[in-house]
């Protein structure tokens, strides 16, 4: 089970700044669907190739800063 919730607005910002650090997931589908949360993590586990603990880290470290650029 994921440590967070996404809404498509945050899921939205999540996305854009994996894409800005890992710039191949562009061609790759991801998809978002509310409360399928951790389908979303096993996608970018699969595609990054990090573990879950990493995913979930990033993703919540983008959750703090959602207005800003980093992640």
């Amino acid at each position: 089970m994921a440590n967070f919730q996404l809404t498509p607005e945050t899921a939205f910002k999540v996305k854009t700044k994996f894409l800005r650090k890992y710039r191949d997931l562009a061609n790759e589908p991801l998809e978002f669907t509310p409360g399928k949360e951790d389908q979303l993590v096993e996608d970018l586990m699969r595609l990054v190739k990090r573990d879950r603990t990493y995913i979930e880290f990033t993703i919540q470290k983008a959750l703090a800063d959602a207005k800003g650029n980093r992640l």
